[in-house]
């Protein structure tokens, strides 16, 4: 039975995560850069950690949920890390999207310390993390899957297992991220060839969101797409970008062409260069706009 563990990286999406592995009974040690993030959980019976390595016990269990590959390794390496600290028999749960070198290189490190990688990337934005709605693809030694699970259970409606490699939950995760990019640009460019023919965009989105294309994705997306509206960033457009530059390497590395993530790389750099950081990732649909002469 898990009484307490670490949590650390307290974000759109972390804070909710760590706030329903509070719920379920687990007291938390959490770690945010940015401190008075962990407020809300403080106030709840968390303790704050004053650094990322001070989130471990030894042995313990340690959750992190961070922007990217940087921030992982950052955390996890050095003589204050969280390999070190958790030592024989500790664990630490990645559920950031990173590339699979990376986390098979993290598993690496832990293992030179005793400790345990697991990789648990999940599915979903900041309203489906607070509802529990999570999807979760994990990776790592079956033992210590089977330890974590009442935590990811804590978060996410299912979870799917991709076997001891640390890097494939990684993959698995990259490529639906794919998928909804590739999805994003394919309704951008519909929903701009309806409305140069005097369709109505709306109308066009609800009536595939109900029928060919009944899923999350077209109709969530669809709507935000057709809509023209971007903001406020459920998933930044500077964290797609990341993600979709981490697919073209992962790619690369495997010597699969990839031609529609390239343009929605470029999609998305453009986005960029237009100022628009600050907008969801679906706002690279405002890039076929530009392209169309639609305001």
């Amino acid at each position: 039975m898990i009484t307490e563990a670490g949590f650390i990286g307290l974000g759109a999406m972390g804070l909710p995560m760590a706030t329903n592995v509070a719920a379920a009974g687990i007291k938390l040690r959490v770690h945010n850069r940015t401190a008075s993030k962990a407020a809300p959980l403080l106030a709840k019976g968390a303790t704050r950690a004053s650094s990322a390595g001070d989130a471990a016990i030894p042995g313990g269990i340690v959750m992190t949920m961070l922007a990217d590959d940087a921030a992982v390794e950052s955390v996890v390496t050095g003589a204050n890390g969280i390999a070190a600290r958790l030592g024989p028999g500790g664990i630490h749960v990645s559920m950031s999207t990173i590339a699979p070198a990376t986390s098979r290189r993290m598993a690496a490190c832990h293992a030179d310390y005793g400790s345990i990688y697991v990789a648990a990337p999940v599915f979903g934005r900041p309203d489906n993390a607070a509802a529990r709605q999570l999807v979760v693809c994990t990776s790592g030694p079956a033992a210590a899957k089977e330890r974590v699970r009442p935590l990811l259970d804590a978060v996410g409606r299912a979870i799917f297992d991709y076997g001891e490699d640390a890097g494939a939950a990684n993959v698995a995760k990259l490529t639906g991220n794919f998928l909804i990019a590739a999805a994003l640009e394919s309704m951008a460019e519909a929903f701009a060839m309806a409305e140069r023919n005097g369709v109505d965009r709306v109308q066009v989105a609800e009536m595939l969101g109900k029928t060919l294309f009944a899923c999350p994705v077209y109709q969530r997306y669809g709507e935000m797409v057709a809509a023209k509206r971007h903001t406020p960033a459920g998933f930044a457009l500077a964290l797609g970008l990341k993600d979709v530059e981490l697919v073209l390497k992962t790619a690369g590395d495997a010597r699969v062409p990839m031609p529609v993530a390239a343009v929605v790389r470029d999609r998305l750099l453009a986005g960029l260069a237009h100022g628009r950081d600050q907008m969801d990732w679906s706002a690279l649909a405002l890039g076929v706009l530009d392209d169309a002469g639609i305001k």
